[in-house]
């Protein structure tokens, strides 16, 4: 049967989009190297009609296709033992760009960056950057429904796509690609598809929207005495400038601690530790924001210093470096972006992907490493965060590598999460790491329309399977013990 599937991949796609043997090394283990596998092969069609050539010939043997993009996720969504990896990377098209309607269209296997740069040259900008974005391919990022930082502006990628193109378990195309704001007629399978993770259909294109480009930032890296001044700055900067802040980070003493070991020869943001660090970034495009004034200065960098300013003398802001030039920017970006590298150097750890009420964020840190010591008093906490929206990528560090103790500091963080009216997964997706956390704590009835939606698009469940959707009776709710 496998040499039958091989030779008819073969023959419908070309020799050329079939991987086997050791050139599948690259699609073999997640990036975070928890997961390792086997795939039948890798497959790697040219075009959307290859994909549903090959979905259409997969299906009908009955064998599960395991859809990858850029192999950057976080969530071990691509574990494909035994089955068909199909890689989009040769669907690397920027079809159009249409700068008068704001709108660019797609194929699933564009770089991230490479988005970046094809529409930067119209003066626009597509608003969703996070450290993969140089490896992060746009399926993916569609697949999980992607966050990043600039999230607090402009939203996640849900808000940022009008249309989509996707293939369907059975090799049928679905053309969703419409380029229109309002389109209301009936339910939104583009939005029912954004976040699935392959488990309904594979996505090969999408009409983004694009914003324009800012022609100024505002960059700083703010100490402040808790999370609690750290959002008073936050409300204060959106109110003085309308709402320019493009990201909001939050960096504690330990992640600080943590990167210069790892990059001795950087320069620390601070001449002293500090326990809240923020880096703060306001972008603009009007004229009025981003003309330098006789000073050689832009308002928008007046704005941020007036702010930071007043909040030093209320005692409210702590220590402060605003960015002189476009390097030193950089530099306190490349402090955040580094945020994977930091977090998975050191092992065992427990990863946490939250978000909660901003007005909450700092009970979660209180209460959650206070469940952490209960099981291990020395665990250590290490964590970055978007505080802009609320999302918190807490890292424990325990001192003993017992997969009793990691799951229950997993779901005493999840429990924290879920009594502060938060969520278990924020931005990275579910994939094969928070399966127990969906069985545990999605709404039974919402698991039950989740499995209900799956069998209706892929009967055969050959799309990404146990992926996204615990199988029923897998946990017992811990509502209901």
């Amino acid at each position: 049967m496998t040499a039958q599937i091989l030779s008819a991949l073969a023959e419908a796609l070309g020799p050329e989009a079939i991987t086997l043997g050791d050139d599948m090394a690259p699609w073999m283990q997640d990036w975070t190297g928890q997961y390792q596998w086997t795939p039948l092969c890798v497959v790697r069609p040219r075009d959307t009609q290859q994909v549903s050539d090959a979905l259409r010939l997969l299906n009908a043997a009955g064998v599960a296709v395991v859809p990858v993009s850029g192999h950057t996720g976080l969530a071990g969504g691509t574990r494909a033992q035994g089955a068909v990896m199909l890689s989009l990377d040769r669907l690397n098209a920027v079809r159009d760009i249409r700068p008068d309607a704001r709108l660019a269209i797609v194929e699933a296997g564009v770089i991230l960056s490479d988005l970046h740069d094809a529409v930067d040259p119209h003066d626009l900008s597509f608003p969703m950057t996070f450290g993969a974005k140089g490896s992060a391919r746009m399926g993916g990022i569609l697949a999980t429904n992607a966050g990043g930082s600039n999230v607090l502006r402009h939203g996640n990628t849900r808000d940022l796509v009008l249309g989509l193109e996707a293939v369907l378990a059975d090799g049928r195309v679905v053309d969703l690609m419409s380029e229109l704001h309002k389109n209301n007629t009936g339910y939104d399978l583009r939005h029912l598809l954004i976040g699935s993770e392959g488990t309904l259909g594979i996505i090969t294109a999408a009409v983004v929207k694009l914003v324009p480009k800012p022609r100024a930032f505002a960059t700083a890296m703010v100490a402040v005495p808790t999370v609690g001044s750290a959002l008073a700055l936050l409300n204060r900067l959106q109110d003085v400038t309308g709402g320019a802040v493009e990201a909001f980070e939050f960096m504690p003493a330990a992640y600080m601690r943590e990167y210069a070991r790892l990059h001795p020869d950087t320069r620390p943001a601070f001449d002293q530790d500090y326990g809240v660090n923020i880096l703060v970034e306001l972008g603009a495009t009007a004229p009025r924001d981003v003309t330098m004034d006789e000073a050689g200065q832009v308002p928008l960098a007046t704005y941020l210093e007036e702010v930071l300013g007043a909040l030093f003398e209320e005692g409210a802001v702590l220590d402060a470096v605003v960015a002189q030039s476009d390097q030193q920017r950089q530099d306190m970006w490349a402090r955040r972006e580094a945020a994977a590298e930091v977090s998975f150097n050191r092992k065992p750890l427990v990863i946490g992907d939250v978000a909660v009420p901003l007005d909450r964020v700092e009970a979660f840190l209180e209460q959650a490493h206070a469940k952490a010591q209960e099981l291990d008093p020395k665990v250590e906490a290490l964590w970055v965060a978007h505080l802009g929206d609320g999302n918190i990528h807490y890292v424990l560090l325990p001192t003993r590598d017992d997969p009793a103790l990691l799951d229950q500091m997993l779901e005493d963080m999840e429990g924290v999460t879920l009594s502060l009216g938060g969520t278990f997964s924020a931005e990275h997706g579910v994939g094969s790491s928070k399966l127990g956390s969906m069985a545990r704590h999605k709404d039974p009835v919402a698991l039950e329309m989740m499995r209900a939606i799956k069998s209706a698009l892929d009967p055969k469940g050959t799309l990404n399977p146990g992926k996204l959707i615990p199988p029923a009776g897998s946990y017992q709710y811990p509502h209901v013990r």
